[in-house]
């Protein structure tokens, strides 16, 4: 499995959209953090670019590579290598490349202006969102048999989970406001790896005064420990629940 894993990669660092990702977002970095001398700001800044960008990117480049890599993972199925095998060695190749431009793009930057432990936790949690948007994508295009249906319903994920569910939450919201919903409000957080994220980085930043009365609630649940631990356990749920209903219909998918 490490030899494949290994291939997959090397193939992955060949291609101009991981290179061209780390170069984004080194550029980026380095041009806030150097130009504000308010590192929270620049954070924040750079925490409204890549809520958009990495869950963007991370889906579109995980669902083309799928494709792309058609014709070697046929190759690896002719021999004596079990589909499970291939199909986590691409996830884990994906993630492992992903994870890497994000860290560099935006860690290099960050140690040298020495920064503190806001933009450390902002390049953790963005590597992990990364990862979940990945193995979401990975679902997607393995449930579609053509590549610009596959690739048209990434993007339709991809808009849901950054701008449609918002709208929804607020309109549910909105609707309800006469009814108690502290403890329903937390759960939906859940139910989108982005906006949980984004909660996460807002808390953070201690800026959650800017996300109204939800945002007390937010502080109030997930400052704490228990919150802490909710959001890395919910994390890592939209990592492996897509990644192990992959496995289990590429297993018995129709090639």
């Amino acid at each position: 499995m490490i030899k494949i894993i290994k291939y997959f990669l090397i193939d992955i660092i060949k291609n101009k959209v991981i290179l061209g990702l780390t170069l984004f977002f080194l550029v980026t970095s380095f041009s806030l953090l150097y130009l504000d001398e308010n590192q929270t700001k620049a954070v924040l800044s750079l925490m409204n670019i890549v809520i958009i960008v990495v869950p963007l990117i991370s889906m579109i480049f995980a669902g083309n590579y799928y494709f792309n890599a058609y014709e070697f993972k046929e190759v690896l199925l002719s021999l004596p290598v079990a589909r499970t095998r291939i199909i986590l060695s691409e996830m884990i190749a994906v993630s492992i490349s992903l994870a890497l431009s994000l860290g560099l793009g935006l860690g290099i930057p960050a140690l040298i202006f020495g920064a503190g432990s806001t933009i450390l936790y902002l390049i953790l949690i963005t590597m992990v969102l990364s990862v979940a948007c990945a193995a979401i994508a990975l679902l997607v295009v393995i449930l579609s048999r053509e590549k610009s249906r596959g690739l048209g319903l990434v993007l339709l994920a991809w808009f849901y989970f950054s701008l449609l569910y918002d709208v929804i939450i607020m309109t549910l919201l909105m609707n309800f406001s006469d009814y108690p919903l502290e403890k329903f409000v937390v759960f939906l957080a859940a139910l989108n790896p982005i906006d949980l994220c984004r909660i996460s980085m807002m808390l953070k930043l201690d800026i959650s005064a800017l996300m109204g009365y939800t945002g007390a609630l937010y502080k109030e649940f997930f400052s704490s420990l228990i919150g802490s631990a909710f959001t890395l356990g919910t994390m890592l749920l939209w990592i492996l629940i897509p990644t192990l209903i992959s496995i289990r219909i590429y297993r018995k998918k129709d090639l």
